[in-house]
């Protein structure tokens, strides 16, 4: 936490406000209210204006899909597009061959490597070393600073080779990719591969060591599930609780409902309430499945299953960034070239489904198309709606548990809490101004 030369007195009463929450992708704010020593109410806004993508997808050539849905986010373009390909490919019976589905696979590694390294040290790490940004961070941190930023490059540099560009790739397409590159310029990547993955495990290494506030929280988590490896493209729907559905299932299990602060719907499980999706979910219910490397790494630095505290999250991004950079290089090592770059078929009426592990946590999409092949009905669900509701009752509890603490520093660690989610709202960060009321 920052240092300050005064120390502010704790909040007996009032409303912690951060209006514009720094270091998120996107603007959102957080509201606690305090009465009586006792925390009454915690919300996490998003106010930003809704964007319509579901509405405008509508009446377009299934085609369209991946390159409309990855211009959501800037960050995770890869889960949209690839979520929409799958909910595609389901209506028009195509059945994707391994060769082609690896490539997938390598394209997905390097948008985790770039968005998690980009979270961990950017915009995370700052909160735990004490700094209001990475800025000031790389004052005292700079050869960390720089080698976070060529990890980031070389998830980019995957990005590029088989998505044409790091951000909104445009290579993507229902049935594959529109052209697969040269075996060569696959191969020219691992140099760079196995020099992130040695940072990745630097990564896991600084961040063990970071001071954690304390929150344990009985949490359901849920992600895909895949009995051969961990999980980012397919896979079925499991909880620590029992659920073990298809993604076609979803709606069956889980709805969206409207809160009134909020441009954002939050997703809930109709049986349980809110629940926990992302890399915490993912660590705790796919361990096995991480690589010999990844739990290696992992075992040396004390950090296994069960994991429950969100603020150690920071630890599981750095292990599955490892993850990716490990994964990448496997299947760079066993590349075997597709016969054709795309499996094409006919338009055809139906309804299909897609769930993929975006960074964040599963991005689900719905589609149903008339017999043209054109959109009738677009329905997506992502990982910060679904982590919304869990996210104020984390607030709603680490202010519980930390009343006495003073205000300048619960107010700081209330947006970490935030953080820990890293929260994909848009694209923008904004200072903070805090104000309380008081009764």
């Amino acid at each position: 936490m920052p240092t300050t030369k005064h120390k502010s007195a704790a909040l007996k009463s009032g409303t912690i406000k951060v209006d514009y929450l720094a270091r998120v992708e996107g603007e959102g704010a957080l509201w606690v209210k305090i009465r009586k020593n006792k925390v009454v109410d915690a919300k996490f806004k998003i106010f930003e204006p809704p964007r319509f993508f579901e509405a405008f997808l509508r009446g377009r050539d299934y085609r369209e899909a991946p390159d409309i849905t990855a211009r959501i986010c800037g960050i995770c373009p890869v889960a949209y597009q690839m979520s929409a390909s799958q909910a595609m490919e389901q209506i028009l019976g195509l059945e994707i061959p391994e060769p082609l589905r690896r490539l997938r696979r390598l394209l997905y590694c390097g948008e985790w490597i770039q968005s998690h390294a980009l979270h961990v040290y950017m915009l995370h790490a700052p909160d735990f070393l004490g700094y209001e940004s990475v800025l000031h961070m790389a004052k005292d941190f700079r050869p960390l600073v720089e080698e976070a930023l060529q990890l980031k490059k070389t998830g980019n540099a995957l990005m590029e080779l088989l998505g044409g560009r790091a951000i909104h790739p445009i290579n993507v397409t229902v049935g594959g990719f529109y052209k697969i590159p040269p075996v060569s310029a696959f191969r020219a990547l691992g140099d760079s591969l196995k020099w992130a993955r040695d940072a990745a495990v630097r990564m896991v290494q600084v961040v063990s060591d970071f001071p954690f506030p304390q929150l344990e929280r009985d949490y359901e988590f849920v992600a895909l599930h895949h009995p051969d490896e961990y999980a980012i493209l397919d896979g079925r729907l499991i909880s620590n609780r029992g659920l073990d559905i298809a993604a076609g299932d979803y709606e069956k299990h889980f709805e969206e409902q409207h809160a009134a602060h909020s441009n954002a719907l939050q997703s809930v499980l109709k049986a349980r309430g809110a629940y926990h999706v992302g890399p915490l979910a993912r660590f705790n219910l796919n361990y096995e499945q991480l690589s010999p490397l990844c739990r290696e790494v992992a075992e040396s630095v004390r950090f296994t299953p069960p994991c429950c505290n969100p603020f150690q999250s920071i630890i599981v991004r750095s292990l599955e960034t490892l993850y990716a950079c490990d994964e990448a290089l496997r299947i760079i090592d066993e590349l075997e070239m597709p016969d054709a770059p795309r499996v094409s078929a006919a338009p055809r009426a139906g309804t299909g489904y897609g769930c993929t592990e975006a960074p964040r946590g599963i991005c689900w999409h719905k589609y149903t198309l008339d017999e043209t092949g054109h959109i009738q009905l677009a329905k997506i669900v992502p990982p910060t709606s679904q982590n919304q509701k869990t996210i104020e009752d984390d607030l709603f509890d680490f202010v519980s548990c930390h009343i006495d603490m003073p205000k300048e520093q619960l107010t700081w660690a209330c947006e970490q809490a935030v953080r820990n989610y890293d929260p994909c709202i848009s694209c923008a960060t904004h200072f903070l101004r805090l104000d309380i009321d008081r009764e």
